[in-house]
């Protein structure tokens, strides 16, 4: 393999294992502060518990996050050079301002909340977890200013004499209309993927005190986690339609600016109005588009998700191979040997990442239709299929949100900087044009083995501290009775077998 093929490879496997932590991160201090403020404001101590519950687990996940998240912005450097020398000047503003201003915020509030139980005040404890929660959704923010900059290029010049791009006004990067699609939809996601791990945890822990029959466990899960599955349910309905309708919005415009990518999301060869959404296709998903066969479809849907339109003129939608022509005519770009370039991305994975997306996000719906029965009429529910269902969501709402961004970014190909179709044509970049000149395959191989052995490491060690205190559940106030523990007088935690 080309260092081409393996830089975009260790890319592409550092970015989707640092977004595992990143959706629970966003959307869970939000919750946890949530909790936090309903036990100051109640003075119910179910709600304190919760909190710290809740709050040891999003630590975890912040700090892995922390961790991986470091290499993405060394890969700039390392292996993608050529593409930091010509955006650099643009590409750095946002990510700048997300260091000194978003990550700095919550790092700071963060070590306060964490190590001010005691010391703070109460209200300004709170404070600072509400900071931390405004902090990593800004930080979002800003990192997302600089992916949509890549998607829909504004705000910036193109500088003959240096070959590369200028910011000319960080407002209109702020402001840039990809942006403030992108940045709702990804935290709607975020939060109904917080809200599907606070749900699927805490219908388990429900399920597994209310079936022991003792009457401080079946307390415990009525006065404790019912509230918990009850919060973790309200937000992923809210959350869940604000997906549904940010991700229609985000699909419309980005049929105005990346047509190729909605073709090849419906691996749509020849363009056509009131175009079907397809639910299955068989054949031949190679970027020559032959033997293609649409099963199990949507009349109209694809036509409506790119325009609006079900039928009629404005419902056309054009093909994978009207883009291609299209882009060769305006572009006319070659590769080193002077072959024309294939403006297609991969079709079986842009077709596939995009179905799988919306397939996996199914599992929160599963598991919120299910907590509204069973926990109907103040009810709590000792049926092991709610807690095996809340244990199944659980990673559906991550691995929707890591195949969202697999079809973001391979959507985008062969543009690691997309041209504005109504912008200035200099500023777009090719992927293969971005990767450093300097470093061989076998440099790039060395640091993609080593960094995926790393992560895989710390995978171990984020699912065994997650799963250790998750099934270590909230303190109780149930003390060991037992005439080896006659002499301890402090609180242990409830332990029941299931």
């Amino acid at each position: 393999m080309e260092a081409l093929d393996l830089a975009r490879w260790q890319f592409g496997i550092t970015t989707v294992y640092h977004f595992i932590f990143v959706p629970l991160t966003i959307g869970l201090a939000p919750l946890v502060a949530i909790m936090q403020t309903a036990w100051v404001r109640t003075g119910n101590e179910r709600w304190l518990k919760l909190t710290k519950f809740f709050g040891k687990l999003f630590l975890i996940n912040f700090a892995l996050g922390v961790v991986t998240g470091i290499v993405q912005e060394f890969q700039f450097g390392m292996n993608w050079s050529e593409y930091s020398r010509f955006v650099g000047d643009v590409f750095g503003a946002p990510l700048a301002m997300e260091a000194l201003a978003a990550f700095f915020v919550e790092s700071v509030f963060l070590g306060l909340w964490i190590f001010g139980w005691d010391r703070l005040n109460k209200r300004v404890h709170l404070a600072c977890i509400w900071a931390v929660a405004i902090a990593v959704n800004l930080s979002a923010l800003f990192i997302l200013a600089a992916n949509s900059w890549m998607q829909h290029p504004v705000g910036a010049r193109y500088n003959p004499e240096t070959g590369r791009a200028e910011m000319e006004s960080i407002w209109a990067i702020l402001g840039n209309n990809t942006l403030w699609a992108a940045y709702p939809h990804a935290v709607a996601a975020a939060f109904l993927t917080a809200g599907t791990f606070v749900a699927g945890i805490a219908a388990w822990w429900m399920v597994r005190l209310a079936r022991t029959r003792q009457e401080d466990a079946v307390e415990l899960a009525r006065t404790v986690y019912r509230p918990a599955v009850v919060l973790g349910t309200v937000v992923m309905l809210i959350s869940g339609a604000g997906v549904a309708l940010t991700g229609d919005a985000q699909g419309k415009l980005m049929f105005e600016q990346q047509p190729g990518k909605m073709a090849s999301a419906e691996a749509l060869c020849e363009g056509e109005e009131s175009a079907n959404f397809s639910i299955l296709t068989i054949g031949d998903l190679s970027n020559s588009c032959e033997g293609v066969r649409h099963i199990l479809e949507v009349p109209g849907l694809a036509s409506y998700l790119g325009t609006g339109t079900f039928s009629g003129e404005d419902s056309y939608l054009p093909g994978v191979y009207d883009v291609q022509e299209e882009y060769a005519e305006r572009y006319g770009e070659t590769d080193e040997a002077g072959n024309p370039i294939s403006y297609t991305p991969n079709l079986a994975v842009t077709y596939w990442s995009f179905r799988l997306m919306i397939g996996f996000a199914a599992g929160s719906a599963l598991l919120a239709a299910a907590a509204l029965w069973f926990t109907r009429r103040g009810r709590i529910s000792d049926n092991p299929w709610l807690a095996r269902i809340g244990i199944a969501a659980i990673p559906t709402p991550f691995i929707a949100s890591s195949f969202g961004w697999i079809f973001t970014e391979m959507g985008r190909q062969p543009w690691v900087v997309a041209p504005n179709p109504t912008g200035i044509d200099q500023i777009r970049l090719l992927t293969e044009r971005g990767v450093s000149t300097v470093v061989s395959p076998g440099m790039v191989l060395t640091s993609m083995i080593v960094f995926t052995l790393l992560y895989g490491v710390l995978a171990v060690v984020w699912y065994r501290l997650m799963h250790r205190y998750a099934v270590e559940g909230v303190p109780s106030t149930v003390r060991d009775e037992s005439p080896e523990a006659a002499e301890d007088e402090t609180d242990r935690p409830l332990s029941f077998a299931y």
